[in-house]
């Protein structure tokens, strides 16, 4: 902790743009009226951390080691919890976990029980191919009753070029070939930026983060 506060750590560059995001939505959803009253964000854009799906599909765990180094940096500058910003690169959650002693917030698993509080029993996730082939999130779902359904045309997000990465308008084809059945109001896991216009606000933005985030 700093001066008595929380503070976050992100372990980014999985894909920069992903990373930038995560910030811009904690800045906005933190309620605050002044600098001085904003979270304190540590962030690693470290974007030497090979392709996630590609090393996922070769049977590979490179992407941990440098994962790992940066969960490490950001705990020594003082992070008391960290996030990581990439679907795909929660394949390799435990293994970071298990290297530094702050917690490390599982997406996949508060997705899940995001959607089971609010009574979902039926969730579209739009993902890479590693995602899909690792079973990131399937798990969680299914531990809880809920059915997780994928785009038919997963393939045209493959990789780590997909959303999050560099960025960029428009949508990818798997977001128009979601799965038959999905209903219409079921959320998805996908980076906002890529699916709709950010709506800019006030700097501090009006919303507190809920649940996770706080300042104690």
């Amino acid at each position: 902790m700093i001066h008595g506060r929380k503070v976050i750590g992100i372990i980014g560059g999985m894909g920069p743009m992903a990373t930038a995001d995560l910030f811009i939505k904690i800045v906005e959803n933190t309620a605050a009226k002044t600098d001085q009253e904003h979270l304190h964000v540590l962030i690693d854009n470290n974007t030497d951390i090979p392709d996630r799906t590609a090393c996922i599909l070769a049977g590979s765990d490179a992407p941990l080691g440098p994962m790992v180094e940066s969960a490490r940096r950001l705990v020594d500058q003082g992070a008391d919890l960290l996030i990581i910003p990439c679907n795909t690169a929660h394949y390799f959650h435990q293994g970071v976990q298990a290297a530094v002693d702050v917690p490390v917030l599982n997406m996949p698993q508060i997705s899940a029980q995001y959607c089971a509080d609010r009574g979902l029993g039926c969730v579209g996730l739009l993902s890479t191919s590693g995602t899909v082939r690792a079973r990131i999130y399937e798990p969680y779902f299914e531990a809880l009753g809920i059915d997780l359904l994928h785009p038919t045309e997963v393939g045209a997000l493959s990789g780590d070029r997909g959303p999050g990465a560099a960025g960029g308008p428009g949508l990818p084809a798997g977001l128009h070939g979601a799965a038959p059945g999905l209903p219409r109001r079921g959320p998805g896991a996908f980076h906002r930026p890529h699916a709709a216009p950010r709506s800019r606000g006030r700097s501090g933005g009006g919303r507190q983060i809920e649940g996770r985030i706080g300042k104690d």
